[in-house]
């Protein structure tokens, strides 16, 4: 266990260490410049990126949740497998097919990207809601319904923290997922970070390919260690002992 978490933590190291060097190198060779001489569009570029991750997430993650909850009831157990499935199918089509689809019947812009990436997102949330839910031991359900715990008392305080983990892990994969996916919003006339990965791919253009890129990376492990710090609120602490333990 201490080997393994010596190990985990040299590798940490070594990975912060080359991130480092890389930023240095890149910035001292010009590669960031778009960045510093052109503020403004940057800034609108990140915005547009924000805003499309933000609503197609939030969509996502409201809908996957109340599903998720809905198929897990004794009376809607039957009606899981269709919307497993619906959700397998938008995670299965490739990222590129499923904004041609949005784009045909939504036009470009805003609208079909935010849709195309919400069709995107549900699936890590709605698999992992019904995998935390699934996995409680039927004899604790049982002993708070021996208590005199009513139905929607046994899902907020008995079921849903005992799977806000497994939640939780399913919104952190695909908030993430959405972010680099959104990437690809600029081919529907939606802007984003992916704008400038595109023109840098187009010209050949480092300062350009960089500028987008490594913000969008930055972004991505921000909202991932956000996510990590959520965690510690929302999972109980005795929660997180255990897997600790576990692992």
């Amino acid at each position: 266990m201490n080997i393994s978490r010596w190990v985990t933590t040299i590798i940490r190291f070594l990975f912060i260490a080359l991130v480092i060097v890389f930023f240095v190198w890149a910035f001292r060779n010009g590669y960031f410049g778009k960045i510093f001489n052109q503020p403004d569009k940057f800034l609108l570029l990140l915005k547009q990126h924000l805003k499309i991750v933000g609503l197609s997430s939030f969509i996502a993650i409201v809908m996957a949740l109340l599903v998720g909850i809905l198929v897990t009831r004794k009376t809607f157990r039957r009606i899981q497998w269709p919307f497993m499935f619906l959700a397998n199918l938008g995670q299965t089509l490739p990222s590129l097919a499923v904004l041609a689809l949005a784009m045909g019947y939504l036009g470009l812009g805003f609208k079909p990207a935010v849709f195309a990436l919400f069709i995107y997102s549900v699936l890590p949330i709605l698999r992992n809601t019904v995998a935390g839910i699934d996995s409680i031991s039927n004899d604790l359900i049982d002993s708070a319904k021996g208590m005199g715990m009513k139905p929607h008392q046994i899902l907020f305080r008995i079921e849903l923290p005992n799977a806000a983990y497994s939640i939780m892990a399913g919104i952190r994969t695909s908030v993430v997922i959405n972010i680099g996916t959104a990437a690809l919003a600029f081919l529907i006339g939606a802007g984003g970070l992916g704008n400038w990965i595109n023109t840098g791919i187009s010209l050949v253009d480092n300062s350009y390919l960089l500028s987008g890129a490594v913000p969008l990376t930055l972004l991505a492990l921000a909202v991932d260690f956000l996510f990590r710090l959520a965690e510690r609120i929302v999972v109980p602490k005795s929660l997180r002992k255990s897997i600790t333990d576990a692992s």
